[in-house]
């Protein structure tokens, strides 16, 4: 019936894996849990994460070297032997405690993708993880209503049910460099294969928040993944809002003005997004103008 696929590096996700351990028990189906870890390097996780091993169904396998976020979602997904295939990022923990009945009770003879959401913590972090808390309520925790008017681009592939045989057909792109926006890839290869994601109110918790400057260095990856999906014509033009202004802005030569933005004002975009009160309009402007830097 289910197979729980987590791929984790360098996380202890014993937490996680007990609660869904606890629930799926409550429920008369059958299931498996692969938690699959890509080469990680800290002792003490790993020997936390090898309690896991002690759970009926349930499987701890350490990878003997990184083969990165596609590959490793593949080789779970390969692996795992029941119809519906259930991924969970390492860093979230289900909201509510009939999170998997929830998504059992979804499925349909028609369902083939199903994504539940994800929250962030109303707590406010400490100034070190401001960046990556904002965006995230703000751009990431969307109401179902709200997802449901653009189901492809407001899914993100940290807590989704997916059928084994619809993977089969759209797996993770193991080409593209290890770098970010493999969830964007994923989701247009869906939207191609006009594949439906349905989107239920069923989050997880995101509890792993990076500090801001490395959220910051992984945003301007994500443009540089961006850039090179551009250029292989990986996307289309208009997929993403950003790379859809971008070429707004390149038709009528403003590219070179935004470009000009980025080299001259870089330092006070840090300065602002490493801050106590990080602007995401900044952000947004930030990450624009670096994408037209590239193409100049």
């Amino acid at each position: 019936m289910l197979s729980i696929l987590i791929p984790t590096y360098n996380y202890n996700i014993s937490a996680l894996v007990a609660e869904v351990y606890a629930q799926i028990k409550q429920l008369d189906v059958a299931f498996e849990i692969l938690c699959y870890d890509d080469g990680s390097k800290d002792k003490s996780i790993i020997a936390a994460n090898k309690e896991i091993n002690s759970l009926e169904n349930t499987k701890y396998h350490i990878l003997e070297k990184n083969i990165g976020r596609s590959a490793i979602r593949n080789l779970l997904a390969k692996e795992a032997k029941f119809e519906w295939l259930l991924f969970l990022d390492a860093d979230v923990l289900p909201k509510e405690k009939d999170f998997i009945a929830t998504y059992l009770k979804s499925i349909t003879k028609t369902s083939q993708v199903i994504y539940g959401g994800i929250l962030y913590s109303e707590k406010k972090p400490n100034n070190n993880h401001l960046l990556r808390w904002a965006y995230g309520r703000k751009r990431e925790a969307l109401p179902t209503i709200q997802r449901n008017q653009n189901p492809y681009l407001s899914f993100l592939t940290l807590n989704f049910l997916i059928k084994k045989d619809v993977f089969n057909v759209v797996s993770f792109d193991e080409d593209i460099p290890n770098l970010r926006h493999e969830d964007t890839l994923f989701s247009y290869h869906l939207k191609l294969k006009q594949i439906k994601i349905e989107h239920i109110e069923n989050p997880t918790y995101h509890l792993g928040l990076e500090e801001s400057s490395l959220f910051l260095k992984k945003s301007i990856e994500s443009v540089d993944a961006l850039h090179l999906f551009l250029k292989q014509n990986l996307i289309p033009k208009d997929y993403t809002l950003i790379t859809k202004v971008f070429f707004k802005l390149k038709k009528v030569k403003l590219h070179y003005m935004f470009a000009f933005i980025y080299k001259a004002f870089k330092g006070s975009f840090d300065k602002n997004l490493l801050s106590k009160k990080p602007s995401l309009y900044l952000f947004d402007l930030y990450r624009l103008s670096y994408l037209c830097y590239l193409h100049t």
